[in-house]
């Protein structure tokens, strides 16, 4: 799978499939799939499992990012794992091969995937590439961070804000160069 095509998305493993996030992200693969997108997680439960599986659904391809330093196996919607040996090795190849990354709620995990992007970003070590935040819980905490942290207006234009699936897939293909199909 060429590289340009696979979006990364960061969001957190302890929630079930009757929660929001985790509906929020079977929707994601789904239309990330359809849209000609392969789909990159951690590999494991939670929103990894829900992304993993819609796009699953629609057929896409799905990698796993796994740790060796954790004794748990894959979802079983996973195509093709990745294994790294730790968890910055992870962090790497989660962010390493994408063109794109999407954060769904999630916990310490989830703001570490994001907070890494967001530095290379800024720091421009990676190329300029989409960092979508789906979904309402995340203005509000931005915009402390904004306040009550250094984070500075050219900070925060280095996000794109989404509130439905279907809107970060958007975002994606508009602000992805040059976008798929």
């Amino acid at each position: 799978m060429n590289a340009q095509l696979i979006v990364s998305v960061f969001g957190g493993s302890r929630c079930g499939p009757e929660s929001e996030e985790y509906q929020e992200g079977v929707e994601l693969g789904r239309r990330l799939a359809e849209a000609g997108y392969a789909v990159c997680t951690g590999g494991y439960a939670g929103v990894m499992e829900a992304v993993s599986r819609g796009a699953h659904e629609r057929h896409g391809d799905v990698i796993g990012v796994t740790m060796d330093q954790f004794d748990l196996a894959p979802n079983r919607f996973v195509k093709r794992v990745l294994p790294s040996a730790n968890f910055y090795e992870r962090l790497q190849g989660l962010v390493r091969q994408s063109c794109a990354y999407v954060a769904v709620r999630g916990g310490m995990g989830t703001l570490t995937e994001l907070c890494l992007v967001w530095n290379k970003l800024y720091m421009r070590v990676i190329e300029p590439r989409p960092l979508i935040l789906l979904g309402r819980c995340w203005p509000p905490i931005i915009e402390a961070w904004r306040q009550h942290l250094v984070v500075s207006d050219e900070d925060c234009r280095l996000l794109a804000f989404a509130a439905t699936p279907a809107e970060a897939v958007q975002l994606i293909r508009t602000l992805q160069s040059p976008p798929p199909r």
